[in-house]
């Protein structure tokens, strides 16, 4: 079921609860929190939204100002920190008390602040290709710093407000995957180039989403000082050959957590979550989901 979820007067997102498959046991509910100016289906492609179904029920939504969602930044600014209020007023919407949050990017760094802020929401947390909170100029060991993201994705980066047409957008935008992707699996052109078709489709127009990257205040992401206090069973998903958040992010992430935290590894997977990754990825949050074992609660009256 798609519907429109109020987050603030006069700002809706676009939300997408799928159920899960007959037959599946009663779990709680996965929320699946996508990256900076990403859509929902653009982060969680169908084929692993379908591999979490067979045991739950799964929202995935697009962020305020991407997709189909609102895209009102100047009459209605916000920091990226607020993005995780609106997960929560998705949950609300659809009538979920507590549920498996999921985040991958920026949505990894909400994900840590609904955590911090609103462990009673979250049955569990996993966290995938991302940064601690508080990243820039932490310390990974010693005196030395977390690289940052590689040059030839920063070089595109600042190509992404280039005029393109329609034909000249899509090669740009795969090509940006193929290089999101790293170089240690196979990268399949045909698969990537049919999930920005879709993408495009879904959000009803060619012109990227850029408000989070270049308009959106950061400030609230800075408490990496806090992490300890996470107390919600933790999966920390490291992609090794990730361009944007490579390695030691995920160890010093799952580090800063501590106790709470689980550490694991996709061999070869870099930032983004192409098909060649679906099964271990699924495999490995069906498993942290079981391993917090929250049953579904009976859930109260969709506002």
């Amino acid at each position: 079921m798609q519907r429109e979820v109020e987050v603030e007067p006069g700002v809706t997102v676009w939300v997408e609860d799928l159920p899960a498959v007959q037959g599946a046991p009663a779990a709680a509910p996965v929320l699946l929190v996508a990256g900076g100016d990403e859509t929902g289906p653009g982060r969680w492609p169908d084929p692993l939204v379908d591999r979490l179904r067979t045991r739950h029920r799964v929202i995935r939504y697009d962020h305020r100002d991407t997709g189909r969602s609102a895209r009102l930044f100047d009459e209605h600014p916000y920091r990226l920190a607020d993005l995780a209020g609106d997960a929560l007023r998705v949950l609300d919407a659809c009538g979920i008390d507590r549920a498996h949050a999921v985040g991958a990017a920026l949505g990894g760094q909400l994900v840590q602040l609904l955590a911090l802020d609103a462990p009673d929401r979250l049955a569990s947390a996993a966290l995938l290709c991302t940064a601690p909170l508080g990243t820039p100029g932490a310390p990974a060991s010693g005196d030395d710093e977390l690289p940052g993201p590689s040059r030839d994705v920063l070089r595109m980066r600042q190509e992404v407000h280039d005029p393109r047409d329609e034909r000249g957008e899509l090669a740009w935008r795969v090509e940006f995957r193929r290089r999101l992707c790293g170089t240690v699996l196979p990268f399949d052109r045909a698969e990537h180039a049919a999930l920005e078709r879709e993408v495009i489709a879904h959000s009803g127009r060619i012109e990227p989403s850029t408000a989070h990257a270049t308009e959106a205040d950061p400030a609230g992401l800075d408490r990496g000082d806090e992490l300890s206090r996470i107390a919600v069973p933790t999966l920390v998903v490291e992609g090794p050959e990730d361009p944007v958040h490579p390695p030691p992010h995920a160890r010093l992430l799952a580090a800063r957590i501590g106790a709470a935290a689980r550490l694991a590894t996709v061999e070869g997977m870099g930032h983004l979550l192409p098909a060649v990754v679906h099964e271990p990825v699924a495999a490995l949050l069906l498993d942290h989901a079981a391993r917090a074992g929250a049953p579904e609660r009976p859930q109260p009256t969709q506002r």
